[in-house]
Formats: structure tokens, C-alpha cells, sequence
């Protein structure tokens, strides 16, 4: 009986937080806030549910913001041919996407198009 109860619980406690892993994506961002972003890459995150790409973009004035860009799924991209060394720190990248609607330097990613032109990680057509 002790364990049903513990268990029960335990439960209540770990799925909100389960819950809240995996977002929609209007919940986090606006397809009403688009971004152009033009910078250096200064890492690359390849994990679940989603991957994560840094990106160091030097405003006007010079200050210098270090956005945190959601991808998809790092299993969609390896389907498409990417891997964990397609982009580089210190790599020149085009950043298009959407910017999170309550936080600053963060935001999805639409398109990365590298230096050279090859774009990576798109999403055009996509609902996400």
C-alpha cells in the first residue's frame, strides 16, 4: 500500500515537468516575431527532443549577443544527412527563424545558411 501511494505521488511530481519537456511551438514562439540573424557559431548542442545551435551576432553599437537557436529533432537531421560536425564553431552563418516571445537572444530556427551557400537544418514548409 505504501509503495501504490509513494508511487502515485511521485507521479504527480514528475509529470508536469514531463509535460512541459516537449512545447508546441507557439508556446514558446511567435511566427509574428521573425529574425535575420548574421554571425559566427560558437556551438552546437546535439541533443533531445531538440538540437541547439549558439550563434555570437554583433549588433550596430558592437555589442555582441550570443542567441540560442532551437532546432528540430538531431534524428531528423541525421535522416537528412547532417551529423554533429556539419556546423563548426567559428563558422559564418545566415540565421532566419522566429524569435521566443518572452525571452531575449533566443529563437527557432528556420533556415542556416553556412558562408558558402549550403543551407542547413530547413524547416520551409514545415508547422513544426
Amino acid at each position: 500500500m505504501k509503495l501504490t501511494v509513494f508511487s502515485a505521488c511521485m507521479s504527480l511530481l514528475v509529470l508536469p515537468a514531463i509535460a512541459c519537456a516537449h512545447h508546441a511551438f507557439d508556446a514558446e514562439f511567435s511566427r509574428d516575431l521573425p529574425i535575420e540573424l548574421e554571425g559566427t557559431v560558437t556551438g552546437v548542442q546535439w541533443s533531445n527532443p531538440h538540437a541547439r545551435v549558439y550563434v555570437d551576432v554583433v549588433t550596430e553599437d558592437g555589442t555582441t549577443n550570443n542567441w540560442n537557436l532551437e532546432l528540430a529533432s538531431p534524428n531528423m537531421y541525421m535522416r537528412q544527412g547532417w551529423g554533429k560536425d556539419t556546423l563548426q564553431p567559428g563558422e559564418k552563418v545566415m540565421v532566419t527563424g522566429w524569435r521566443a516571445r518572452n525571452e531575449p537572444y533566443v529563437g527557432n530556427v528556420g533556415t542556416i545558411k553556412k558562408e558558402d551557400g549550403q543551407e542547413l537544418f530547413s524547416r520551409a514548409g514545415r508547422n513544426n
